[in-house]
């Protein structure tokens, strides 16, 4: 038996140098040729190292298609969403890719992996009463009221991701002119208009507040959004932030930072806004990603029905 595991161990220490260069080397190649963002390399990565701990000892090299369809089965047996296991095995995809271009594989096993049938999920929408008792939720006695209120109005008046809001740079906002610049998924810029409501928000805090915040840290930062210790704020704490004052307006426990980019969306389309326009405001690079809006907004659709169709 001992002369067993003193044959078996140089050979997994041998497997698991490699697996940990070729993890370490494709990370490296999507931050410096491919020039991801930095949440979308962590993403793979984490991904990457699920599905080391499921390979174990083997090797990539002597995988057959029979033996690599075993790692969406054992994704699902960990309760992971639909969703989430077709973001793995496009990650796999992804990095089988990357070791044929390095010449570590001659056939990617993994592009015959299939994905599993994805619902389209209704996004949580609120009603435009409910924005206005979140983004009225926080009072003057809170720390950094004036803080939290440009939050909540910026992630409703642009659509922005909570990713987004914590990039913002103070050069990013030009509130004379209302209008904002938000560095999307692959550092892709957009323009998003603000309207005067957040105007009035966003430039209170950058008056009254920010100013304070920054002399907390020894030196500057550009961050539009700062942490009391006058830093950039956390996406966490976001969502922290947003919970809080969610709670405090009676809302749903589930509301995200993302159900105010849904709301922000579908108003408005209810508005008659073009979804050509709403598409290029959310930075979606499909117009696919954006009309599960038109079928959010029924108000709307039977508007639109009502006023084209000969016999409505």
């Amino acid at each position: 038996m001992n002369r067993i595991r003193k044959k078996l161990q140089p050979r997994r220490e041998s497997v698991d140098r490699e697996a940990s260069r070729w993890q370490e080397d494709f990370v490296d190649y999507l931050r410096s040729e491919c020039h991801l963002a930095t949440n979308t390399v962590e993403a793979y990565a984490r991904d990457l190292a699920r599905f080391y701990g499921w390979l174990g000892s083997r090797r990539i090299q002597q995988m057959k298609v029979s033996e690599l369809a075993g790692y969406p089965a054992w994704l699902l047996e960990l309760s992971l969403a639909p969703k989430s296991v077709t973001r793995h095995i496009a990650s796999l995809k992804v990095f089988f890719r990357y070791l044929q271009l390095e010449g570590a594989l001659t056939d990617n096993q993994a592009e015959l992996l299939g994905t599993p049938k994805l619902w389209q999920r209704v996004p949580q929408v609120l009603s435009e009463k409910q924005v206005e008792r979140l983004l009225a939720a926080p009072r003057r006695a809170d720390p950094f009221c004036l803080r939290d209120r440009a939050i909540l109005e910026l992630l409703y008046a642009t659509g922005c991701r909570v990713s987004e809001l914590c990039t913002l740079r103070t050069r990013d906002m030009h509130l004379k002119e209302r209008y904002c610049i938000c560095h999307g998924k692959g550092d892709k810029q957009r323009i998003v208009p603000i309207g005067s409501r957040a105007v009035q928000s966003i430039g209170n805090y950058l008056e009254k507040e920010r100013p304070r915040l920054a002399a907390r840290n020894g030196s500057a930062t550009e961050h539009l959004i700062l942490s009391p210790r006058g830093r950039g704020l956390r996406r966490e704490r976001v969502w922290e932030l947003l919970k809080k004052y969610a709670a405090r307006a009676g809302m749903p426990s589930e509301i995200s930072p993302h159900s105010l980019r849904h709301s922000f969306a579908t108003h408005l389309l209810a508005g008659g806004a073009d979804l050509r326009q709403v598409q290029e405001m959310l930075g979606h690079a499909s117009i696919a990603t954006t009309q599960i809006y038109t079928h959010v907004d029924h108000t709307r659709l039977k508007k639109v029905h009502k006023a084209f169709h000969p016999r409505a």
